[in-house]
Protein backbone atom coordinates (compact mmCIF):
# COMPACT_ATOMS: atom_id res chain seq x y z
CA UNK A 1 0.00 0.00 0.00
CA UNK A 2 1.51 3.38 -0.98
CA UNK A 3 1.76 6.06 1.70
CA UNK A 4 -1.03 8.68 1.68
CA UNK A 5 -0.53 11.65 -0.62
CA UNK A 6 -1.09 14.64 1.62
CA UNK A 7 -0.52 17.23 -1.13
CA UNK A 8 -3.57 19.30 -2.02
CA UNK A 9 -4.86 20.32 -5.44
CA UNK A 10 -2.28 22.03 -7.66
CA UNK A 11 -4.06 24.51 -10.00
CA UNK A 12 -1.04 24.58 -12.34
CA UNK A 13 -1.78 20.96 -13.31
CA UNK A 14 -5.41 21.59 -14.24
CA UNK A 15 -6.21 22.25 -17.90
CA UNK A 16 -9.53 23.30 -19.42
CA UNK A 17 -10.80 20.68 -21.84
CA UNK A 18 -14.14 22.39 -22.47
CA UNK A 19 -15.44 25.60 -20.86
CA UNK A 20 -19.10 24.77 -21.42
CA UNK A 21 -21.39 22.12 -22.83
CA UNK A 22 -19.93 20.30 -20.97
CA UNK A 23 -17.64 21.89 -18.40
CA UNK A 24 -14.67 19.54 -18.43
CA UNK A 25 -11.16 19.72 -16.98
CA UNK A 26 -8.08 17.49 -17.08
CA UNK A 27 -5.73 17.21 -14.08
CA UNK A 28 -2.28 16.01 -15.12
CA UNK A 29 -0.81 13.62 -12.57
CA UNK A 30 -3.79 13.57 -10.22
CA UNK A 31 -2.82 10.06 -9.08
CA UNK A 32 0.71 8.91 -8.40
CA UNK A 33 1.86 5.82 -10.36
CA UNK A 34 1.92 3.82 -7.11
CA UNK A 35 -1.72 4.74 -6.44
CA UNK A 36 -2.71 3.63 -9.95
CA UNK A 37 -0.94 0.31 -9.47
CA UNK A 38 -2.52 -0.15 -6.06
CA UNK A 39 -6.06 0.34 -7.40
CA UNK A 40 -5.43 -2.11 -10.25
CA UNK A 41 -3.95 -4.74 -7.95
CA UNK A 42 -6.77 -4.31 -5.42
CA UNK A 43 -9.48 -4.66 -8.06
CA UNK A 44 -8.35 -7.41 -10.42
CA UNK A 45 -9.84 -10.36 -8.53
CA UNK A 46 -13.25 -8.72 -8.15
CA UNK A 47 -13.88 -7.97 -11.82
CA UNK A 48 -17.27 -8.91 -13.32
CA UNK A 49 -19.16 -7.85 -16.44
CA UNK A 50 -20.26 -4.21 -16.21
CA UNK A 51 -23.95 -3.31 -16.08
CA UNK A 52 -26.07 -0.21 -16.75
CA UNK A 53 -29.01 1.36 -14.93
CA UNK A 54 -32.46 0.45 -16.25
CA UNK A 55 -34.38 3.72 -16.61
CA UNK A 56 -37.70 2.14 -15.68
CA UNK A 57 -36.67 0.22 -12.57
CA UNK A 58 -33.44 1.93 -11.52
CA UNK A 59 -31.79 -1.47 -11.18
CA UNK A 60 -28.48 -2.64 -12.67
CA UNK A 61 -28.91 -4.80 -15.76
CA UNK A 62 -26.60 -6.24 -18.47
CA UNK A 63 -26.41 -4.27 -21.71
CA UNK A 64 -24.78 -4.60 -25.12
CA UNK A 65 -23.75 -0.92 -25.09
CA UNK A 66 -21.29 -1.60 -22.25
CA UNK A 67 -18.86 -4.49 -22.65
CA UNK A 68 -16.21 -3.70 -20.04
CA UNK A 69 -15.55 -5.49 -16.74
CA UNK A 70 -15.74 -3.67 -13.45
CA UNK A 71 -15.87 -3.70 -9.69
CA UNK A 72 -16.38 -1.26 -6.82
CA UNK A 73 -14.22 -0.08 -3.95
CA UNK A 74 -16.19 1.02 -0.90
CA UNK A 75 -16.01 4.58 0.32
CA UNK A 76 -13.14 5.11 2.73
CA UNK A 77 -11.95 1.53 2.20
CA UNK A 78 -8.44 2.36 3.45
CA UNK A 79 -6.09 5.31 3.87
CA UNK A 80 -5.13 5.39 0.18
CA UNK A 81 -8.72 5.43 -1.06
CA UNK A 82 -9.76 7.95 1.60
CA UNK A 83 -7.03 10.33 0.51
CA UNK A 84 -8.00 10.01 -3.16
CA UNK A 85 -11.61 10.76 -2.20
CA UNK A 86 -10.42 13.81 -0.25
CA UNK A 87 -8.56 15.15 -3.30
CA UNK A 88 -11.56 14.52 -5.57
CA UNK A 89 -13.69 16.53 -3.17
CA UNK A 90 -11.15 19.34 -2.98
CA UNK A 91 -10.92 19.56 -6.77
CA UNK A 92 -14.65 19.25 -7.55
CA UNK A 93 -15.94 21.14 -4.49
CA UNK A 94 -18.39 18.28 -3.95
CA UNK A 95 -18.34 17.11 -0.29
CA UNK A 96 -16.79 13.69 0.31
CA UNK A 97 -20.00 12.43 1.87
CA UNK A 98 -21.85 13.18 -1.37
CA UNK A 99 -19.56 10.94 -3.42
CA UNK A 100 -20.01 7.34 -4.49
CA UNK A 101 -17.55 4.52 -3.96
CA UNK A 102 -14.88 4.21 -6.65
CA UNK A 103 -15.93 2.16 -9.66
CA UNK A 104 -12.95 0.50 -11.34
CA UNK A 105 -13.36 -0.43 -15.01
CA UNK A 106 -11.21 -2.58 -17.28
CA UNK A 107 -11.51 -2.24 -21.06
CA UNK A 108 -9.80 -4.90 -23.15
CA UNK A 109 -9.10 -4.38 -26.85
CA UNK A 110 -12.37 -3.87 -28.71
CA UNK A 111 -14.49 -3.30 -25.60
CA UNK A 112 -16.50 -0.12 -25.30
CA UNK A 113 -19.10 1.93 -23.54
CA UNK A 114 -21.32 3.57 -26.15
CA UNK A 115 -22.45 7.18 -25.81
CA UNK A 116 -24.29 7.71 -22.53
CA UNK A 117 -24.78 10.19 -19.71
CA UNK A 118 -23.78 9.61 -16.11
CA UNK A 119 -26.70 11.55 -14.65
CA UNK A 120 -29.79 9.51 -13.80
CA UNK A 121 -33.10 9.81 -15.65
CA UNK A 122 -35.01 7.43 -13.36
CA UNK A 123 -36.73 8.48 -10.13
CA UNK A 124 -35.32 5.48 -8.22
CA UNK A 125 -31.68 6.62 -8.36
CA UNK A 126 -32.51 10.33 -8.07
CA UNK A 127 -34.15 9.68 -4.72
CA UNK A 128 -32.08 11.36 -2.00
CA UNK A 129 -32.38 8.19 0.10
CA UNK A 130 -30.52 6.30 -2.66
CA UNK A 131 -27.81 8.96 -2.94
CA UNK A 132 -29.48 11.46 -5.24
CA UNK A 133 -28.58 12.76 -8.68
CA UNK A 134 -25.06 12.56 -10.09
CA UNK A 135 -23.80 16.11 -10.47
CA UNK A 136 -20.30 15.44 -11.77
CA UNK A 137 -17.90 12.63 -12.67
CA UNK A 138 -14.17 12.20 -12.13
CA UNK A 139 -12.51 9.61 -14.39
CA UNK A 140 -9.01 8.57 -13.31
CA UNK A 141 -6.80 6.79 -15.84
CA UNK A 142 -4.85 3.88 -14.37
CA UNK A 143 -2.63 3.06 -17.36
CA UNK A 144 -1.14 4.47 -20.53
CA UNK A 145 -2.74 3.40 -23.79
CA UNK A 146 -0.76 3.28 -27.02
CA UNK A 147 -3.71 3.75 -29.37
CA UNK A 148 -7.36 4.71 -29.00
CA UNK A 149 -9.01 4.60 -25.60
CA UNK A 150 -10.01 8.24 -25.56
CA UNK A 151 -12.93 9.56 -23.57
CA UNK A 152 -15.01 11.40 -26.18
CA UNK A 153 -17.83 13.95 -25.96
CA UNK A 154 -19.26 13.51 -29.48
CA UNK A 155 -22.01 16.16 -29.24
CA UNK A 156 -19.76 19.13 -28.48
CA UNK A 157 -19.79 22.08 -30.85
CA UNK A 158 -16.00 22.17 -30.77
CA UNK A 159 -14.19 19.58 -32.91
CA UNK A 160 -10.55 20.29 -31.96
CA UNK A 161 -9.17 16.95 -33.21
CA UNK A 162 -11.06 16.82 -36.51
CA UNK A 163 -7.91 16.67 -38.67
CA UNK A 164 -5.56 15.15 -36.08
CA UNK A 165 -4.52 11.63 -37.08
CA UNK A 166 -3.12 11.04 -33.58
CA UNK A 167 -6.72 10.65 -32.41
CA UNK A 168 -9.08 7.82 -33.28
CA UNK A 169 -11.91 8.40 -35.75
CA UNK A 170 -14.36 8.47 -32.83
CA UNK A 171 -12.33 11.07 -30.93
CA UNK A 172 -12.27 13.40 -33.92
CA UNK A 173 -16.05 13.81 -33.63
CA UNK A 174 -15.82 16.09 -30.59
CA UNK A 175 -13.83 17.12 -27.55
CA UNK A 176 -11.73 14.19 -26.34
CA UNK A 177 -8.99 13.34 -23.87
CA UNK A 178 -6.36 10.64 -24.31
CA UNK A 179 -5.81 8.35 -21.31
CA UNK A 180 -2.50 8.83 -19.54
CA UNK A 181 -1.59 7.00 -16.35
CA UNK A 182 -2.35 9.20 -13.35
CA UNK A 183 -4.36 11.85 -15.19
CA UNK A 184 -7.97 12.57 -14.25
CA UNK A 185 -10.94 14.06 -16.08
CA UNK A 186 -13.63 16.05 -14.26
CA UNK A 187 -16.85 16.88 -16.10
CA UNK A 188 -20.29 18.08 -15.06
CA UNK A 189 -23.56 16.38 -15.98
CA UNK A 190 -25.74 19.31 -14.88
CA UNK A 191 -25.69 22.89 -16.12
CA UNK A 192 -24.70 25.71 -13.79
CA UNK A 193 -28.27 26.06 -12.48
CA UNK A 194 -28.37 22.36 -11.59
CA UNK A 195 -31.84 22.02 -13.06
CA UNK A 196 -31.27 19.61 -15.94
CA UNK A 197 -31.12 15.91 -15.07
CA UNK A 198 -28.49 15.25 -17.74
CA UNK A 199 -26.81 18.03 -19.68
CA UNK A 200 -27.00 16.62 -23.26
CA UNK A 201 -23.46 17.52 -24.26
CA UNK A 202 -22.05 15.64 -21.28
CA UNK A 203 -22.92 12.50 -23.27
CA UNK A 204 -19.64 10.60 -23.66
CA UNK A 205 -18.21 7.33 -24.89
CA UNK A 206 -15.14 5.13 -24.32
CA UNK A 207 -13.58 2.71 -26.81
CA UNK A 208 -10.87 0.04 -26.43
CA UNK A 209 -9.22 1.28 -23.23
CA UNK A 210 -7.08 -1.39 -21.58
CA UNK A 211 -4.83 -1.86 -18.57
Amino acid sequence: MPPPNTIGVDPSKIHVLSESEPRAYVYRGFLRPSECDYIVQSSTNGMAKSTVVDNNTGKSVPSTIRTSDGTFIGRGADSVISDIERRISEWSHVPVENGEGLQVLRYKDGQRYDAHMDAFSDSFNQDEKKGGQRVATVLMYLSDVAEGGETVFPLTTQKPHLLNSNYSACARRGVAVKPRKGDALLFWSLDTSGTYWGFPKSRHTVLSLSW
